[in-house]
């Protein structure tokens, strides 16, 4: 393998080893101050429009919708638009700020490499911790939702409507949810040239699909048609009149969850064209896109059946598990096995490419060694970090069969327990910028909001949102109503999965203690350079000399 001048390489042979060589690091890096690490992902397959479509693939509009906004109407009534918006905001301020540190360190590591430059090994390390929790949580409802259209499709095909009941069949449910996982994830480790070519006719399908249904329920309404038709009105988007501050807090913390996924745009980084612009642009323009698609459907959803909690009321318990599931038909009348498909293809390709952030994130944990350096093994055929990916497939799954045996709710709990982790490591990595630029921050105008303002405020609110989000959750009356010893189950599972992290980073702390001597990924800030990253002698892992550091 020979490095080009952009830090690109041709793919190995079956016989080559993955890393790079000692030559091709030290190039690497002495052509990129930020002295990112070349972990042997196959740079240039990505490019504007392809992230942005595995952006927008992740965050599964369609499927997110289905399963979020009911409980958020529940939540805040009429005014889901406001509060989309308002959780709009912090997620645009820390996307700049993930711009800013793409830009000067693109690493496929994200959240876990920043961190760990800024706040030291055992902040980043949870900062990692935090998304891959998150993914494989996100994974196992994919799959779970995937199979439940699965059946609900087949139904409306065949006119069988005892099929859609199969769905709730453990022993036909358990199966088809790990096998759809599995499925994904030899999608997902075959590399991204398959990924992308895979979710450009998925996403397409689902936003036409949610456009569709969003200005037939609108039309309908304005005629007088609907369930309960609610005219559109402009208090919808005050976020004054919404409530106190702890529903509006819950109601924003269950929109981040809607937002969550547009950060995989930047766990690519390292397999884009042009890794320091093309993830940052396409984190913004994926944002955007997903507000504007989901502003439109809660007005449709809204105006057509209400807020009410009776019947078709987009307040009713009975229907928040998937509000599409129970609206398309009425909405969309013979039309409406078109939500259906969107809704199963919306699922599926998210499951197949939220894959890609835990798997490279990983990747990124192995190549530093703050996780065992197995998990930095590269495909040889595919250049994708193929132990990482079925290492996720396999949590997912058992992540699933335990908590669908366990209990319905304590599943369903666990999407409410997302939006602890999301706002845990967005907060993280939101300050981590302020404090990896700090020697910058007053340099021009421009850094004072992209490095120091912006990703501050988008920091700070998320982590506020975490911690009231944290204390309501312990009332056993928040989520699905379960408690265990008087807890909610809520706090117990959001709570129990950083826990976890914590346990299994002491241990990771005393197998594998070069990371957190800081010896693999030193901490450090802008104005410093990074050590050359070189492998070590057995190619297993990599080390850093300190002693020998890129180009300021």
């Amino acid at each position: 393998m020979s490095a080009s001048p952009s830090g690109s390489h041709a793919a190995p042979r079956h016989d080559e080893h993955v890393y790079p060589s000692t030559a091709e690091v030290e190039q690497v890096s002495l052509l990129n101050p930020a002295g990112v690490s070349n972990k042997g992902l196959e740079a240039g397959k990505v490019g504007l429009i392809g992230a942005v479509v595995i952006g927008i693939s992740v965050v599964a509009p369609a499927y997110t919708l289905t399963s979020g906004l009911g409980p958020t109407i529940s939540t805040v009534g009429t005014h889901v638009p406001a509060i989309l918006l308002l959780g709009f905001v912090p997620m645009l301020l820390v996307a700049l700020g993930y711009r800013a540190l793409n830009t000067r360190v693109p690493d496929s590591g994200t959240s876990f490499t920043w961190a760990t430059h800024a706040f030291g090994p055992y902040v980043g390390w949870m900062g990692g911790w935090g998304l891959i929790a998150a993914s494989v949580i996100v994974l196992s409802n994919l799959a779970a939702v995937g199979v439940d259209f699965t059946f609900l499709l087949l139904a409306q095909v065949t006119g069988d409507e005892a099929l859609a009941d199969l769905a709730g069949n453990l022993w036909v449910n358990i199966p088809l949810t790990v096998l759809y996982l599995a499925l994904a994830g030899w999608i997902s480790h075959r590399g991204m040239e398959a990924t992308k070519k895979l979710q450009y006719v998925l996403v397409v399908f689902q936003l036409v699909a949610l456009g569709a249904f969003a200005v037939a329920a609108l039309v309908q309404a304005s005629n007088g048609a609907g369930f309960d038709p609610t005219p559109v009105e402009l208090d919808w988007f005050n976020p004054f009149t919404a409530g106190d501050f702890s529903v509006v807090a819950a109601g924003v913390s269950l929109s981040i969850f809607l937002f969550w996924g547009w950060d995989v745009t930047l766990t690519m980084n390292e397999e884009t064209k042009d890794p320091e612009r093309t993830p940052g642009r396409a984190a913004s323009v994926t944002v955007l896109v997903i507000i504007a698609v989901y502003v439109l459907s809660a007005l449709g959803v809204i105006a057509w059946a209400g807020v009410g909690t009776e019947g078709l009321g987009a307040g009713n318990e009975e229907n928040q598990e998937s509000i599409f599931a129970v609206l398309a038909g009425p909405v969309l009348g013979p039309f409406a096995v078109i939500m259906s498909s969107a809704i199963l293809i919306s699922s599926l390709a998210s499951l197949q490419s939220t894959m890609i952030s835990p798997a490279r994130t990983l990747l990124a944990m192995g190549f530093y060694r703050a996780v065992p350096p197995k998990f930095a093994e590269l495909s040889p055929r595919f250049n994708s970090p193929a132990f990482a990916t079925w290492v996720c497939a396999a949590a997912a799954a058992a992540f699933y069969v335990v908590t669908r045996l366990v209990s319905e709710n304590a599943l369903w709990d666990t999407i409410t327990a997302l939006g602890l982790m999301i706002c845990f490591y967005y907060g993280i990595t939101a300050l981590a910028c302020v404090w990896y630029f700090r020697r910058e921050w007053f340099t021009s105008a421009g850094n004072a909001l992209t490095t120091f303002l912006f990703p501050l405020l988008g920091g700070i609110v998320l982590l506020v949102m975490f911690t009231v989000t944290a204390v309501d959750s312990t009332d056993p009356d928040y989520g699905s109503g379960s408690s265990v010893g008087g807890v909610g189950t809520v706090f117990i599972l959001g709570m129990g999965v950083l826990l976890l992290g914590v346990a299994l980073m002491l241990w990771t702390r005393l197998r594998h203690p070069a990371y957190f001597r800081g010896e693999t990924l030193p901490r450090t800030d802008s104005t410093r350079p990074i050590p050359i990253i070189r492998p070590d002698d057995d190619g297993a892992a990599v080390v850093a000399d300190p002693n020998e550091r890129t180009r300021p």
